[in-house]
């Protein structure tokens, strides 16, 4: 029995474990709802290469984009055998503000995603792209965000609407 809530699901991943792990939980989800899955990673190259360091730096924006396109590979892989339909998008920006503007652009039911849970200063120096996601989810696009972290079964509820929040609970 499959479900109309979702019909287009984003999946970003970094090639982390945790971002493994939303996978999985983003081929449930899709499942059930019978949508089409966009894995998409985003290669964040204006946060390491920056204007004043041009040594090198097509080289290595080259050199990140074949590595996006490895974990897209790998990611799309396992999708494609679990029987979902899955399209592969690799993007190049701020990987929070990429992912937001491809789900709004696409017609995007839900976001799935994994989180490390960082927590004080290393959350304040290093920012979390989950949270950017979920933020300006709830702010402005109001597409659901669900977040994988750690183990598969500490899953956050959609962060906006009540009706994702029940569905995820039946689901589970």
């Amino acid at each position: 029995m499959t479900s109309n809530l979702y019909r287009n699901i984003v999946i970003a991943t970094d090639g982390s474990a945790n971002s493994m792990k939303a996978i999985s939980r983003g081929i449930e989800v899709a499942k059930v709802s019978g949508a089409t899955v966009h894995v998409i990673h985003v290669v964040d190259s204006p946060s390491i290469i920056s204007d004043v360091w041009t040594a090198g730096k097509d080289m290595i924006h080259e050199m990140m984009m074949s590595d996006g396109k490895k974990i897209l590979s790998k990611a799309k892989k396992t999708i494609e055998d679990s029987g979902v339909e899955v399209k592969d998008v690799l993007l190049d920006g701020h990987p929070g503000e990429e992912i937001i503007k491809f789900a709004e652009r696409n017609n995007i039911d839900l976001i799935v995603m994994g989180t490390l849970g960082k927590t004080g200063l290393e959350k304040f120096l290093m920012g979390s792209v989950a949270e950017k996601v979920v933020r300006h989810s709830r702010a402005l696009s109001r597409i659901p965000v669900t977040l994988v972290a750690g183990g598969m079964r500490n899953l956050n509820n959609p962060c906006n609407s009540m009706i994702h929040t029940k569905a995820i609970n039946n689901f589970m």
